[in-house]
């Protein structure tokens, strides 16, 4: 049951079943029912109008109906009997058939028949009503209503052969099954019919799916008239393959700005290396180049290990440790290393984060998270600029806003300063000094500490970076 036709089938042609055989068994019920009780009347009708011939004379029970003018009786396809038994419990009367049956009678309230069926010896089915009554006196012209006291009470007995009913009974029961199984088969076919073309549009979807190539992902699924069901499934196959494209378009760009920003310092290496050994020199010019090799190489570092802790942020593979942190002290002892480069282009920091801003963070990674935005803000602010903090707590969270004039990007721009070795210089004429990953370090630190950062440019040229991080660890 792991193909959908099959499941599907299942469940139209069991339907289907359970249907015909509900449907089937109250049409039997209601068509046997009213045979029986039509059956049941004319028995009863037969048995009142025998006893309606009965009466006593004394102590004498009397028969005056002459049985075989009873049309029921002359005919030989349902015969009907009947059997008289006086007060005392003798049989007064009986059916002048030489095949009368050994009819029984049975206890009951006065008047009141009881429907019975039997089998006599050679195997007829019959169906009887036994019928206790009262005769009527033979003085008297009409029936006597009752029992009165000192009135004796006789028992009739009147069977009929229902070997028809039967017959009538077994046939419909055959032409019940036997529409019953027609049904079922031409269900087997339509129900294949009508799964076969539901299922066509996703035979289409499958196949388009089949034809596109991991090189080209701007393929799209686009069969048409897919039902309303299986709408969803086109669309979001879509939205994934344009993650998809996006993801293998990143991966791409990623690999040509990683070369790009690793590059420029290795030619740089290898360019000191040569011009150094291009005739001897003296040990401090020997000291000189390894020194110059030394601070390309550790630029190199710094590039290599951000690309380490963003594939570990990704991946999940870092720790955390929850402590209390002073929010104010902490933006402080992140701009002391900036405080020089600050003077010499004579831009202005104020931190106006107020003392009493504390919760529990991880302070070595939040400390890395400023020291990266306080890093983007010196760099890009502009000469004489300011650079200023600011920090306010709701009820489970606290918003940090770093800010910094000076800025000369777009809206468009704006949003893309969180992708990875983006610069708002597309000439890259900084390479070896900025290599784009400290904002989308921020990112994705904000993100494992349970927050999230938003970035916007606001008129006058004011870029500010909005930190939202959790009160609790």
């Amino acid at each position: 049951m792991h193909s959908l036709r099959a499941r599907l089938l299942a469940g139209v042609i069991g339907g289907m079943i359970l249907l015909l055989a509900v449907f089937s068994l109250l049409l039997y019920g209601v068509i046997a029912g009213a045979l029986n009780r039509e059956f049941d009347a004319s028995l009863l009708s037969a048995a009142r109008m025998l006893a309606a011939s009965v009466e006593h004379d004394g102590g004498e029970i009397e028969l005056e109906f002459e049985a075989r003018r009873m049309p029921e009786s002359q005919d030989a396809g349902s015969r009907t009997y009947y059997k008289l038994w006086g007060p005392d419990g003798t049989v007064v009367a009986k059916s002048p058939s030489p095949d009368t049956p050994n009819l029984r009678r049975a206890d009951g309230a006065l008047k009141a028949p009881i429907f019975t069926t039997s089998q006599d010896g050679n195997g007829r089915t019959l169906r009887t009503v036994c019928l206790k009554f009262a005769p009527r006196s033979a003085d008297s012209d009409e029936k006597v209503a009752g029992q009165p006291a000192g009135e004796p009470t006789v028992t009739l007995v009147v069977a009929r052969d229902a070997g028809g009913l039967q017959g009538q009974l077994r046939f419909l029961r055959w032409l019940l099954l036997i529409a019953s199984v027609v049904m079922i088969l031409l269900s087997f076919l339509i129900a294949g019919l009508v799964v076969g073309q539901g299922l066509r549009p996703l035979n289409a979807i499958a196949a388009e799916i089949a034809a596109i190539r991991e090189n080209d992902l701007t393929a799209r699924i686009g069969a048409r008239h897919v039902p309303t069901e299986a709408a969803p499934i086109k669309n979001r196959l879509n939205e994934l393959l344009s993650r998809l494209e996006a993801s293998f378009h990143r991966e791409r760009q990623f690999n040509a700005d990683v070369a790009h920003e690793l590059r420029t310092p290795l030619a740089g290496i290898r360019s000191t290396i040569e011009v150094t050994l291009t005739r001897p020199r003296d040990a401090t010019e020997y000291q000189a180049a390894l020194s110059d090799c030394l601070e390309i190489s550790e630029g190199m570092q710094s590039v290599v290990n951000n690309l380490l802790m963003l594939t570990r942020l990704d991946t999940q593979r870092i720790g955390f440790k929850s402590e209390r942190v002073q929010l104010a002290e902490l933006v402080d002892s992140g701009w002391r290393p900036f405080a020089d480069r600050a003077d010499e282009r004579r831009v202005a920091f104020e931190n106006r984060i107020a003392a009493e801003v504390v919760f529990q963070s991880d302070r070595e990674h939040l400390s890395m998270v400023f020291a990266n935005l306080l890093a983007n803000a010196i760099e890009y602010a502009d000469e004489g600029g300011r650079i200023w903090t600011t920090a306010r707590r709701t009820d489970d969270r606290v918003e940090i806003e770093v800010s910094n004039t000076g800025c000369q990007l777009t809206a468009e721009q704006v949003s893309r300063v969180f992708d990875c070795f983006w610069r708002g210089d597309s000439a890259r004429l900084d390479t070896g000094a900025h290599c784009g990953l400290g904002l989308a370090l921020v990112q994705r630190l904000a993100r494992a500490l349970g927050g999230n950062t938003v970035a916007e440019v606001q008129e006058g040229g004011t870029f500010t970076i909005r930190l939202t991080l959790p009160l609790g660890p």
